[in-house]
């Protein structure tokens, strides 16, 4: 397994404005992340719109994503099934497309002993790491920390992508449970960046359009300037929470991507909610508030 820490940028899924996948539109996506100096991607998670991409696209956009990175930084894969049998093909297509990691989405309303045979089983079908989607909002499956570490301390799954709140305590009983033997990703659009660092998170798994930001503050926390990340951290939460707004957060992200020129179109396939006039507006005007701007090209300052 290789040694992953850092901002893991996950990307939307480009469509055109009919519909289509856009892999133009990723291929500059990926450029971009990279000029930023993101440590890895993750493709096709809740955000990536997996579930709404056939098997086709799905392997084109990793096809897409492992080309365009050429090793520079991992690339993680999104996986959610109904079962384990759907789980362990998604995976092994990632694999065999290149993916160095699957993030993989709990089976819905399934009880300890059967997510425990779930991961294990995924993690044994696949050479590549395999991490727990820990998200019960979206896949409504709550995953215990004693779970988390008795799959560290006893099979291969050894990463998991944090974002049930409160996540400060959660993280804290994982790192007393079973230490180091877990890698934790936080999540939730950053909003939480800094209290996950703190607690003992390696860095996040997250979509936030501005990932300069989230770059910066990891940063100044690896280099143990804590005053000085709370500053950055403070000073963009507010960009932060508005863009992780449930139900339009996709919207936001997509829409703040295509106004930066990286992506041609902010389509969602549906179901999915869009957003109006006036939450544009109210998006620019915290953009600017920040200090950032949505019409400058390529990577940006952070103060």
């Amino acid at each position: 397994m290789k040694k992953i820490a850092g901002v893991i940028a996950i990307c939307p899924t480009p469509f055109t404005p009919q519909g289509e996948v856009d892999l133009d539109s990723l291929a500059r996506l990926v450029d971009f992340q990279l000029e930023a100096g993101i440590h890895g991607l993750a493709i096709l998670g809740f955000l990536g719109e997996l579930h709404k991409l056939t098997s086709f696209e799905r392997r084109r956009v990793v096809e897409t994503v492992v080309a365009r990175t050429r090793g520079a930084v991992p690339v993680w894969v999104g996986v959610r099934a109904f079962g384990t049998a759907g789980a362990i093909e998604q995976s092994r297509s990632a694999e065999s497309l290149g993916a160095d990691g699957v993030f993989v989405a709990p089976l819905a309303g399934a009880c300890d002993a059967a997510l425990f045979d779930y991961y294990q089983q995924i993690a044994e079908s696949v050479a590549i790491p395999v991490a727990i989607h820990d998200f019960p909002d979206s896949f409504g499956t709550t995953i215990a920390p004693e779970l988390i570490a008795r799959l560290a301390q006893q099979t291969a799954v050894r990463v998991v992508k944090l974002e049930e709140p409160p996540v400060g305590p959660k993280i804290s009983r994982i790192r007393e449970l079973a230490g180091d033997a877990v890698s934790i990703f936080g999540g939730l659009g950053g909003v939480y960046f800094l209290e996950e660092l703190q607690r003992g998170a390696i860095g996040t798994m997250t979509g936030f359009a501005f990932p300069e930001v989230l770059l910066r503050i990891y940063a100044l926390h690896a280099a143990q300037q804590q005053a000085q990340a709370a500053a950055v951290f403070d000073r963009y939460c507010p960009l932060l929470r508005y863009e992780f707004q449930p139900g339009i957060g996709l919207a936001l992200r997509k829409h703040v991507y295509m106004q930066r020129k990286i992506i041609a179109s902010d389509f969602i396939r549906a179901p999915g909610a869009a957003i109006d006039d006036l939450t544009r507006r109210e998006l620019a005007a915290v953009v600017q508030r920040v200090g950032l701007a949505l019409d400058r090209p390529g990577v940006q300052s952070v103060a």
